[in-house]
């Protein structure tokens, strides 16, 4: 990435450089940072007002913030404009290092079944091997060591990072990423008890997967008992997650770190499921619904509705227990001061 001027920054992110000492604008930016981290070398950003008493000891060159934003210092060049998170994952990318493009083809390490079939722009990494009936499509990356079992299919564009295994039958969509580690298309969890030990559950389906989702690092998809486990167009799934056999996830959907979604239950199109989170099995996830950070939820769950708690109920209504369970404490300390004011006079009469 060659060097920018704040003034050559203003312009590739939109931004009006609010009027500066001569010269400040030539000024060259080494990249970004947060306003803690910065030296004065670097670009930050406030998007949250929250933070507003960072700006007051920020080493940054310059800060990236809204129209609004009043600042006091006159010593920190403003990057002004209407989206300042926008803007900033901008710079972001300016400054990220370049990784190279891998070139199109099979590595000569890579195993590829004579049945595959691969198109000529896509790219197999080395150690990789693609079984029988395979689809790869044009664009596709596999990086080193993905796996693809027989009759998988990869979408156009879409980039398979180290280690990542897709199960027989598994189909992705295109422009999707999906992190080192993923596991798509493994057995979902299903034992019937009998008088001998644990009877496994067939599993005889699949997972489909539609376009432009991006699935987290060591992310585990179940297939199906029949029919398929489907995660529809834009889902967004982070590191550490596990979507179980027959869960659909409608279109739009967030699912943040170490969360979990038992089986055959339906999300909903635009829900957000925060970190920690556990979805019990068969139940239905509202549009737009959201979930709070290590909630329990054992019922379903209405559109537009957030929930938070363990168990998981409206957030108003578990904010208010959770109160209550506080007061139940300082009421027990006060019930066993009166039990013991009560025996002392007892004592006293007696």
């Amino acid at each position: 990435m060659p060097a920018l001027t704040l003034l050559e920054l203003a312009e590739r992110i939109g931004a009006h450089l609010e009027d500066v000492a001569p010269g400040v604008g030539e000024r060259t930016i080494s990249g970004p940072a947060s306003l803690a981290g910065a030296d004065h070398e670097q670009v930050s950003f406030l998007a949250d007002a929250r933070h507003t008493e960072a700006l007051q000891t920020t080493r940054a060159c310059a800060v990236v913030l809204g129209e609004g934003v009043s600042v006091e210092r006159n010593d920190l060049a403003l990057l002004r404009c209407g989206d300042p998170q926008a803007a900033f994952n901008k710079i972001v990318g300016l400054f990220a290092p370049d990784v190279p493009s891998p070139e199109p083809g099979a590595h000569p390490s890579a195993v590829v079944h004579r049945t595959a079939e691969v198109e000529d722009s896509a790219s197999i990494g080395p150690l990789c091997v693609v079984g029988p009936g395979v689809r790869i499509a044009g664009g596709a990356v596999l990086h080193a060591r993905v796996v693809l079992g027989a009759a998988a299919s990869v979408g156009a564009d879409t980039v398979l990072h180290p280690g990542v295994v897709l199960y027989p039958h598994v189909s992705i969509g295109a422009s999707c990423i999906v992190h080192a580690g993923a596991v798509i298309g493994s057995d979902g969890f299903g034992f019937e008890p009998t008088e001998s030990g644990w009877v496994k559950t067939p599993q005889g389906g699949t997972v489909l997967i539609g376009d432009d989702v991006e699935i987290g690092a060591n992310v585990t998809i179940d297939c199906a008992r029949f029919g398929s486990t489907h995660i529809a167009n834009n889902v967004k799934i982070d590191n550490l997650v596990h979507v179980a056999h027959n869960v659909q996830i409608g279109s739009s959907s967030m699912f943040l770190a170490q969360s979990a979604v038992a089986g055959s239950t339906q999300v909903g199109r635009g829900v957000i499921v925060a970190g920690q989170s556990g979805i019990a099995g068969h139940l239905t996830i509202g549009d737009g619904a959201r979930i709070g950070a290590k909630s329990a939820v054992f019922t379903d769950v209405p559109a537009g509705e957030e929930w938070w708690g363990s168990p998981a109920g409206p957030k108003t209504q578990s904010l208010r227990e959770q109160k209550s369970l506080q007061r139940v404490g300082r009421l027990r300390e006060e019930l066993t001061d009166l039990r013991q004011r009560l025996r002392t006079l007892e004592e006293d009469r007696s």
